[in-house]
């Protein structure tokens, strides 16, 4: 049975899931590594959900204010051995739900055009491309996404 906690950063799971995410990106990035992680600073989230399987940490989330109207998710990890069972579904559903009951109406995010995986993930959940936003507009790896909260 799964379980979502809805946490902060200085949760212990998704330090760790976080160390693993990191590694991940660190091979995938390349030589990018270091511009992303400045943007990927874990004191500033308040708002993360861990998923665990019993008492192991097995996917997580995160979201920031973006703008008045909308957050910006981060964070976002799976164990690849878990990845089959829904867990980034649950993660990312519950984010999206705990925005808007926070009075939000949209989530934007960026990711990777290396990172296939999160790229079918994320247009399956159902967001849409958009221009590049701030930091990311001159960086050609980078896709932003958006996902209005009905």
């Amino acid at each position: 049975m799964i379980k979502l906690v809805r946490t902060t950063s200085e949760n212990k799971g998704f330090i760790v899931l976080v160390k693993q995410l990191d590694a991940y990106l660190k091979i995938t990035d390349g030589d990018e590594h270091e511009f992303y992680s400045q943007f990927n600073g874990m004191e500033a989230l308040k708002n993360v959900v861990v998923a665990y399987d019993r008492e192991t940490a097995i996917g997580c989330g995160a979201f920031k204010p973006f703008d008045e109207n909308s957050v910006e998710i981060k964070r976002m990890f799976v164990l690849p051995e878990k990845r089959v069972a829904g867990v980034g579904n649950l993660v990312l559903n519950d984010l999206e739900d705990w925005a808007k009951l926070i009075g939000y109406s949209s989530c934007v995010l960026e990711t990777g055009k290396r990172q296939i995986e999160a790229v079918k993930f994320y247009k399956k959940c159902g967001y849409f491309k958009i221009p590049k936003y701030e930091q990311y507009k001159g960086m050609e790896n980078s896709i932003c996404y958006k996902k209005e909260l009905i």
